[in-house]
């Protein structure tokens, strides 16, 4: 069986999705930016205060750096909804600090909000100012949230079950051990074995009692979705000719006297776990259906896409990052990779 067919367009999401046919799209998985920091990658500037001064150049008043990520949620959304068809499902990854201007920018383009689901994880470091006398300006993060918002249906849901369309989430292929999947998920830090978890992994502490006593009764976790988070060799599988480029996620943070920002090639900050959008495609995407992810980033759903054998469409507006979209997507697409994807993942 031939692969899916992948695309990455270099460009601004909604010039491109204005100029895609209307309601050509099955389902919309995407990680927008959060506004929460200023992020620099050559020439290009993206994130927080480019948002605001991007809102306030369309709308010529003044605005809070909310008020502009609102705006701009609305923009982006209108354009996915425009080309999206009715029932069609979208999920967006959003920070707790800016989720309800994500949402709400999301249901003022049209959409119903119709859960909001959390992937939980455990590493990472605080974006935080130290300050004197082990005072902080914030806590380490340890979830994201991800709304699911839909089009509104042009017919039942019964109707849109009967024939696996849009309109409906496939639950039977994101059941968890034959349960009915929860609206949350887990991931393993990128140092736990199959046998053994790494220190503080939030699956092995979720696993350690099995169920949790309440009221007499026993609850089970055996809904919940489990993955690991994305190893270097993952970020960075299908990126070995591409130049080599130096990671600060945390600038903040301080470092050794004389130590450099680790060298990668895939250079994008927040990568996701292949297997969490795996999970998030075959939930919201019908078979065949054509995906779109509108801020593309290094390709990650892509490549959920490509395994799943859905058609897909991103967008990105930064060169780089869709450079390294385009080469890991071709990893997994040329022949023989998706099965050296799965080696690599097991």
């Amino acid at each position: 069986m031939n692969p899916p067919t992948s695309k990455v367009i270099y460009g601004d999401c909604v010039e491109a999705m204005n100029r895609m046919n209307p309601e050509s799209i099955d389902a919309v998985v995407t990680d927008p930016p959060y506004a929460i920091a200023l992020f620099r990658q050559g020439d290009e500037t993206w994130d927080a205060q480019a948002i605001r001064q991007q809102a306030r150049s369309r709308t010529g008043g003044e605005m809070s750096l909310g008020e502009g990520f609102e705006l701009w949620c609305q923009r982006w959304g209108t354009s996915c909804y425009r080309v999206m068809r009715p029932g069609a499902h979208l999920l967006a990854f959003g920070s707790p600090r800016t989720f309800h201007r994500l949402v709400a920018g999301i249901e003022d383009a049209g959409f119903e909000i119709r859960d909001v689901l959390m992937w939980l994880y455990s590493s990472g470091m605080p974006k935080s100012r130290r300050l004197p006398r082990d005072r902080a300006t914030a806590l380490k993060p340890a979830y994201e949230p991800i709304v699911l918002a839909r089009r509104p249906l042009d017919t039942t849901a019964e109707e849109a079950a009967s024939w696996g369309g849009v309109g409906t989430l496939d639950v039977g292929s994101c059941r968890v051990h034959g349960r009915h999947p929860a609206n949350v998920l887990f991931s393993h830090r990128p140092e736990c074995r199959a046998r053994r978890c790494g220190t503080n992994c939030p699956v092995s502490k979720v696993e350690a009692g099995g169920f949790e006593r309440r009221a007499g009764t026993r609850l089970s976790l055996d809904r919940v979705f489990y993955c690991s988070k994305a190893s270097r060799r993952e970020r960075d599988a299908g990126c070995e000719s591409l130049p080599i480029h130096k990671l600060n996620l945390f600038p903040r943070a301080g470092r050794r006297p004389g130590s450099e920002p680790r060298p990668v090639r895939n250079h994008h900050p927040t990568v996701k776990p292949v297997e969490v959008m795996r999970w998030l495609v075959r939930l919201s995407c019908p078979e065949e259906g054509i995906l779109l992810d509108p801020f593309c980033g290094s390709g990650t759903t892509g490549i959920a896409a490509a395994l799943e054998g859905r058609p897909f469409i991103g967008i990105e507006k930064d060169a780089s990052f869709a450079a390294v979209a385009k080469a890991r997507i071709a990893h997994v697409t040329e022949p023989g990779q998706a099965e050296a994807q799965r080696a690599l993942e097991a």
